[in-house]
C-alpha cells in the first residue's frame, strides 16, 4: 500500500454522470477548493464510468476520491471513498475539508 505521502494526487474528485452539467460544475468547483485551501495535488476526472475511474485512481495510488452524484444536489453531501480500506463515507461539502485533513494529515 502507497503510503498517502508518497502519492503523487491525494484527491480525486468524480461526477457520477458526467452529462449532467449541475453535478458536472459542482465536482469542477469542489476540486479548486481543495486545491486552493489545501495545497493537495487534487484531479477531477470524468473520462469513464465510475468504478474505472475507481479503479484508475487507485492503480496510481490516490488515496481519497469523492464522488459528486445526484444526492449531492440535494442534500450537499459527497461520498468520499478511502483507497486503503474501500469504505464509503456521506461528508457534507462545508466539512470536506476538514475531514480529509484529519485523514492526510501534512501530506
Amino acid at each position: 500500500i502507497l503510503h498517502p505521502e508518497l502519492a503523487p494526487i491525494k484527491v480525486a474528485v468524480l461526477p457520477l454522470k458526467k452529462n449532467n452539467e449541475n453535478i458536472r460544475n459542482t465536482a469542477i468547483k469542489i476540486k479548486n477548493e481543495l486545491m486552493k485551501k489545501s495545497g493537495w495535488r487534487t484531479v477531477y476526472d470524468d473520462t469513464a464510468g465510475i468504478g474505472k475511474l475507481y479503479r484508475r485512481q487507485d492503480e496510481i495510488g490516490t488515496p481519497f476520491c469523492i464522488t459528486v452524484d445526484f444526492d449531492t444536489l440535494e442534500n450537499n453531501t459527497v461520498t468520499v471513498r478511502d483507497r486503503d480500506s474501500m469504505q464509503q463515507e456521506r461528508v457534507n461539502i462545508d466539512e470536506l475539508q476538514q475531514y480529509l485533513s484529519e485523514r492526510l494529515g501534512n501530506c
